[in-house]
């Protein structure tokens, strides 16, 4: 069963209930960290990590000895990583998508692919818990083969908890696409329901079952709780405002080190959220 975390804002507490689950489970978890522009996982559960890998794109190569000066590469990129400038392809490999139709259509085959590499994937274990990250190179802006990358460690044998990056766009897509179930974080505040809105959106798209996790409940009004009302949407998890929890958080310690009572909350969520994921 693949779990996934995600919200249509930053800040909401993704990780703090990626980490619960994760905390919960035990042996029985594999925590994949797809915030790959700035995880923080690792944080909260200090794993000893075993294996990096680099991950790679292949972008275009021109061999200007060969190249005619046709345009085709330029016009086949929707993505416009090659300018046609003075009859020369001009490749701006940040932008480039990987697909590797510029070499396709050359007809002359001046165009190779060679590797650039944009971030790493480090796994390790955190106690029990097998973890894995991804780890974006400064000045990438090319997340989600990255995110691919960290999904590959998916296990059947075990129930996945996928942190996902905060929103609603491509590299947010990529770490829920393929789950079993998706906790939408969110806050009782009007910047938090007007997010969760988009997050519910975003989801439904996906056809992927879902629930709401409301973080910081005491603060804000309850419009998030009559939302959720009037759309059918289930809350699996209610997290108070303490001070406690956020100091907790300040240090880079779970909640339940400075809370052990609301180690019961988490305790009782991968039992519920199976349920609903089979429909009982």
């Amino acid at each position: 069963m693949i779990i996934a975390i995600a919200s249509g804002k930053g800040g909401t507490g993704k990780t703090t209930i990626s980490v619960g689950l994760a905390w919960a489970l035990g042996s029985s978890a594999v925590l994949l960290d797809c915030d790959v522009e700035e995880p923080n996982a690792h944080i909260f559960l200090a794993p000893e990590f075993q294996e990096s890998e680099s991950v790679n794109l292949l972008v275009p190569l021109v061999d200007e000895s060969k190249c005619t000066g046709c345009g085709l590469c330029g016009k086949i990129c929707r993505y416009n990583a090659i300018a046609m400038l003075n009859q020369k392809p001009l490749v701006f490999s940040e932008m480039c998508h990987a697909c590797g139709g510029c070499a396709l259509v050359c007809p002359v085959g001046a165009i190779s692919e060679v590797p650039r590499a944009i971030g790493v994937v480090e796994r390790g274990f955190a106690g029990a818990v097998e973890f894995v990250h991804g780890r974006l190179n400064i000045g990438q802006v090319f997340a989600p083969p990255l995110i691919r990358a960290v999904r590959k460690y998916a296990k059947a044998d075990k129930i996945t908890i996928v942190d996902s990056p905060p929103g609603t766009s491509c590299p947010v897509i990529a770490a829920i696409r393929g789950s079993d179930f998706v906790i939408l974080a969110t806050e009782p505040t009007p910047f938090g329901l007007h997010d969760l809105t988009l997050a519910v959106e975003m989801t439904r798209a996906l056809k992927i079952p879902f629930g709401v996790a409301v973080n910081r409940v005491g603060i804000g009004d309850d419009r998030v709780r009559r939302y959720c009302a009037e759309q059918n949407i289930p809350i699996v998890l209610e997290i108070p405002d303490d001070r406690r929890i956020a100091e907790a958080y300040s240090r880079g310690e779970f909640l339940t080190d400075a809370a052990p009572e609301y180690g019961a909350l988490f305790k009782a969520l991968p039992e519920r959220l199976a349920n609903m994921a089979r429909g009982c």
